[in-house]
Formats: structure tokens, sequence, C-alpha cells
């Protein structure tokens, strides 16, 4: 089979290593790819979000099935436009990724079908939403509607970090048309973790639960990020737990959208809060988190072309008779490796170095996010450019295998965190 993968960070380079060992997989393309997937997919020079011409390269090249890496594509209806031309495709179609690509829509549908999660209030009005933060004076999360690249949730502490959150996105405009409306909602106290499950409508089936990093610096301090790195699975998500988070978030979500007349077909990730009173739903994304993949493929066992095609077919039923995924027992870990200065203003095209005696180490293997292929060179590319990723017996082993891969490694300006795994040690 052709398979085109679309994408071009460390999310996509995971799933590329992993389709690639599908039997089933004669050629990948990837578009438009980076430095590291071009070593086993050939790239293509399409942006992820050009979506007539990835149509048309797909009639063209007789692609058997494409899957579709990032949330922009998703959000602007390149399923829909993809199966109108008879292609197979992997992801959720334009109304389905409303979850992902309107923040209100989602928490719309969670208050409609009760799924647990913080309280909250919409805002179109910037003042009105001052004097909202004036009235409950108390910390809260504040939250621009649309996509802004994991960097529109604000944490703010007390009322002035909430209402300088409402001038920027609102009035600054720092996320464009995603700032139009916001969500002001409760603060709530716990560890998060991500749950991703991959369903037709019919049938769901969860992967390995993991846990990200989000904020850009140790001990959880600074601005938020895509993701600083994470680690499978997480151990503060027992089994009663994830069976919890199973049936009040995922299912009475996934029923509530077939209510809606959505027909949802992917992989829908919950972002969970596990809180005193139980486990609450901050946000819904749909598609693989971005580093939880790199954490969660190396462990999986399972044909991942075989559990696209069946749920992009709804044909979910036939891999869980066969007994579901399958899984390795270790642990995995990933740590990103950073540009200076991100998730702010960051400098591109450093030469990286020690990537051949990195690989060298066994069972690890190093993820590339924001990197290219210059005369044999890999160069930086992005604020993201690495995903250093260890197997071991535990987390702890998983994490120690991770940090000795990421010590050969070396760009000017390169930043990483230190405390990946920490939690889960702990």
């Amino acid at each position: 089979m052709k398979i085109l993968v679309i994408g071009s960070g460390g999310r996509e380079h995971a799933l590329v290593w992993k389709l690639s060992q599908s039997q089933n997989v004669k050629k990948i393309f990837c578009a438009p790819g980076n430095g590291g997937i071009s070593k086993l997919a050939e790239c293509i020079p399409f942006k992820a979000d050009d979506i007539p011409a990835l149509a048309e390269f797909c009639i063209k090249e007789r692609i058997d099935f494409t899957v579709v890496g990032p949330e922009v594509p998703l959000c602007a209806g390149i399923v829909d436009e993809l199966s109108k031309c008879g292609l197979d495709v992997f992801g959720p179609n334009k109304a389905a990724a409303q979850m992902e690509g309107s923040k209100v829509f989602s928490k719309q549908i969670m208050a409609k079908y009760k799924v647990p999660t913080a309280a909250f209030e919409i805002f179109d009005d910037p003042d009105k939403a001052k004097k909202y933060i004036d009235r409950i004076n108390a910390p809260c999360v504040v939250k621009a509607d649309g996509l802004a690249a994991g960097k529109g949730v604000v944490v703010a502490q007390n009322p002035d970090e909430a209402k300088q959150a409402v001038v920027a996105m609102m009035e600054e405009r720092i996320f464009g048309a995603a700032g139009d409306r916001i969500i002001i909602e409760d603060c709530l106290q716990g560890q998060e973790a991500s749950i991703l499950v991959f369903t037709d409508s019919r049938e769901v089936i969860p992967l390995a639960s993991s846990q990200d990093h989000k904020r850009v610096f140790d001990n959880d301090r600074g601005p938020n990020t895509g993701g600083m790195g994470a680690y499978s699975p997480a151990p503060i998500v027992t089994r009663p737990i994830f069976q919890e988070i199973l049936e009040k978030i995922v299912y009475r979500t996934i029923e509530g959208l077939m209510k809606e007349g959505i027909t949802y077909k992917g992989v829908l990730y919950a972002g969970v809060m596990l809180t005193p009173q139980g486990p609450k739903a901050l946000e819904f994304n749909v598609r693989f988190g971005d580093p939880e993949t790199q954490a969660i493929l190396p462990r999986l066992k399972s044909d991942l072309l075989e559990v696209m095609m069946a749920t992009s077919n709804q044909n979910l039923s036939q891999i869980v008779k066969s007994g579901g995924l399958k899984w390795d027992n270790r642990a995995c870990a990933c740590v990103v490796c950073a540009s200076g200065g991100y998730p702010g203003d960051y400098q591109k095209d450093k030469e990286i170095s020690g990537l051949e005696d990195a690989a060298k180490i066994n069972d690890t293997m190093v993820f590339h996010a924001g990197t290219r292929l210059v005369a044999g060179k890999f160069l930086t590319a992005g604020g993201r450019v690495l995903g250093v990723t260890g197997l071991g017996r535990t987390i702890k082993d998983a994490v120690n295998k991770a940090y000795l891969a990421v010590d050969k490694i070396h760009f000017e300006g390169m930043h990483f965190r230190k405390d990946i795994g920490a939690k889960a040690i702990k």
C-alpha cells in the first residue's frame, strides 16, 4: 500500500516510524515532513493545510490511505474533501473536529451531555470578561476559543494575570480570530493525564495512558508549550480511574456527538485532570498528542495501519474480537529538546550534532520535529526540535535511557526539562 502522512512534527515522525513497520506498507510519503522523516518516507513540499494540492497528489499517486497528523487541516475539513474524492483517510471530519477547533463548542457538548468538567462562562466582550474576573476574584483559567498551537490557555493565579490574558487574546488578538470568544473556567487542582482512544463511533479502543509536561521549565514553571516531554503509562491512572474516565468522559462525549448527528472516526484525545472529586475533562483534541505519541507508539506491538484502517472503515469491532491492542509491558519516556527562546521567538538553522551517537544506545529513538536536512547535515527548523525517547523496565529506567541519549546531542541554544517523569518516579 501507498501511504501519505500529513504533518511535519515529532508526532508525524513517530507515526511514519510505526507505519513503516507494517508488512502491508509499500511506500510512505509525508507532506511536508522533516529532516528525520526523510530517512523513512519521501517528503513532498506541500503544506499540511494545502488541501487542494494534497487531494490532487493523492489522486495522481493513487494513495491507498492518508493519515492526517495535525489539527489545523482536520479543522479545515481535509477529511471531508479527501473522502469526496473517494480516498480512504484517517481522522475526524470537519464537524467532529470542532471538539478541538472550538473550545466553546466542546464545553457546550460537555455541559449538555453531563461530562464532568470545570464550571465555565463564555465571553465575546472583553469588558464583561474582566468584570466577571473581578467578581470571582480567584485563580482561573482563560482559554481562547479557536486553535492556538497549544498556547491558547492561561492558568491565571490572580485577577491581574487573568485580565492580562483577556487583553492579549481579545484586544491585542495575539491568536487572531481564535480569540474572538474566550472561556473563563474554574482552576481545577490535581494531576493531568492524557487519555487517547481509537473510535469509529461504534467501538472504542483505548491506547495506553500517558502524562505530558506542558510548562517550559522544570517544576512546571514558565509559559505553556506544545509539550516538553511525556511518559507512558501514567501510574496515577489506575485501572479503576481509567475505567471511570472512559465511562464518564469518553463514552458520554462520543454518544453525545452521535446524538448531535456527528459520527466521530479517528483518535479522540481527552486531557483529564484527576481531582479529589474525580476525573474531569479539561479539553479534547481530535488527533494524536505531541509528544504523547512519541511515548505511546514505541510500546504498541499491534499493526498501527490495521487499526487505523479499521477505524476509518467503521470496523473496529474486528480489532476488539481479535483481542484488542497488544502492548510492550515496558515503560517509555520522551524528552523534548527545544530551541533557545521557545515558546517565544527562537533561532533556526543551528547544526545538530550527536544524533548518530544517540542512536547507538539500545532501546532509544530520536523523533525529529523542527529539523531539516541540508547537504547531509541536520539543522534546527522549529521551536521543538527533537523528541528523544527511551524504553525501560520502569519509568525511571526509561527516563534514564532518554536522558543518556539527550546527553549525546547538542545544538546552539538547546534546552530541555530535566524533570520529565519525576512525578511518576516519586
